[in-house]
């Protein structure tokens, strides 16, 4: 079959997860493979490889699926390793010294950072915002009045498989690229979800992390939530009599800031985290602490804004912000009155909003 390098450990240096698609292409132009040989090797006709190489050729315009090419092919073995071009080598050391490596990006990693990504690029408005030579990406929503709300962060490494994947697509290519969700994405965040939900509801033996410590017959890590909306991305549409907004924007980025921290130190081992428990603790709740980095320093912004709310506060907002659980199900789980839900979880906003305004830089949400 097709001819791919090792790397040191002799694994193939091109992951699993890239389509047959672009491995028919860089196999072609990297490779010199022939179209005919590469139909002969796949058991297809020519005009089928031809057509899947031509399909990646045309979408080298977006700037994340050529350099995700580029660096993918450097990894590839060539046809006669031993006529191997000095210039070859140079461009190979050069881009394994870069940050961010789309070649080194697993398949599980692809999955469960690309689930976290495509549940936000579902949100209305949202758009993924990818600037030159940076080495993060960010997902960034608005609806047309203040200023953008960011609610994701992801290496730009997943983002370029993400890409070349065709989860998303550029809408403006240049120093500041956007990308938007396709329907092959929505159909990949699709099957993630019903993954998961199979995987909560007891088809899979993965244990689903941060159990809510509760008897009811609903087992935690379960989505309940559209994957095209959110209980606060959903509340911050409403307004008062007077035309104001019901929760400001600023509310809402306190509420998204919670959020992000939730999902970053889920990105830990996966072990079994009781959230509950810093809501009535005594002393301290953590804060950004330490020498903490990554997940571990967002696990204890969680832990210190969670136990700066207290009971109650603390309740909605974990269950709201973090769990995404709808307003009305919070309220029969915790015994409110109807509608008292929105009121107090616009008051947990307020005293979240005070929290990390304390907080300052110290709080940052990137460990």
């Amino acid at each position: 079959m097709l001819n791919w390098g090792t790397d040191s450990g002799g694994a193939p240096s091109v992951p699993s997860w890239v389509p047959q698609g672009a491995m028919l292409y860089l196999a072609h132009t990297e490779q010199g493979s022939s179209i005919r040989a590469l139909a002969r090797q796949n058991g297809c006709h020519a005009s089928t490889v031809l057509r899947r190489i031509r399909n990646i050729e045309t979408r080298r315009d977006d700037p994340m699926v050529d350099e995700a090419l580029r660096r993918l092919g450097c990894r590839i073995a060539p046809r006669e390793e031993a006529g191997s071009h000095p210039q070859e080598t140079a461009v190979n050391t050069q881009t394994k010294e870069m940050p961010a490596d789309v070649a080194e990006v697993t398949e599980a990693q692809l999955t469960r950072e690309a689930g976290r990504i495509l549940r936000r690029l579902s949100e209305a408005g949202a758009v993924l915002a990818v600037a030159a030579q940076m080495d993060k990406a960010v997902v960034v929503r608005g609806d047309g009045g203040g200023d953008p709300t960011r609610t994701a962060v992801v290496d730009r490494a997943v983002a370029e498989a993400m890409a070349l994947k065709g989860w998303i697509a550029c809408d403006a290519p240049g120093r500041l690229a956007r990308y938007h969700i396709t329907k092959a994405g929505r159909t990949a965040l699709g099957g993630m979800l019903a993954k998961a939900e199979n995987s909560a509801s007891g088809f899979a033996d993965a244990q689903a992390p941060f159990s809510m410590k509760e008897g009811a017959s609903e087992a935690p890590g379960r989505v309940r939530y559209s994957a095209c909306d959110s209980p606060l991305a959903s509340l911050a549409r409403r307004r008062d009599r007077d035309g104001t907004r019901f929760v400001p924007d600023d509310l809402v980025r306190a509420g998204e800031r919670l959020r992000e921290d939730f999902e970053l130190s889920q990105m830990g081992p996966r072990v079994t985290q009781d959230w509950s428990r810093f809501l009535t603790a005594p002393g301290g709740g953590g804060g950004a602490g330490g020498h903490a980095r990554g997940f571990e320093a967002a696990r204890r912004r969680v832990e210190g804004a969670l136990h700066d709310l207290g009971p109650g506060l603390g309740d909605i907002a974990l269950r709201c912000c973090c769990h995404l659980e709808g307003l009305e199900k919070a309220e029969k789980r915790m015994g409110w009155s109807a509608r008292s839900g929105k009121i107090v979880l616009r008051i947990a906003l307020q005293r979240l909003k005070r929290h990390y305004d304390e907080l300052g830089e110290a709080g940052g949400m990137i460990g």
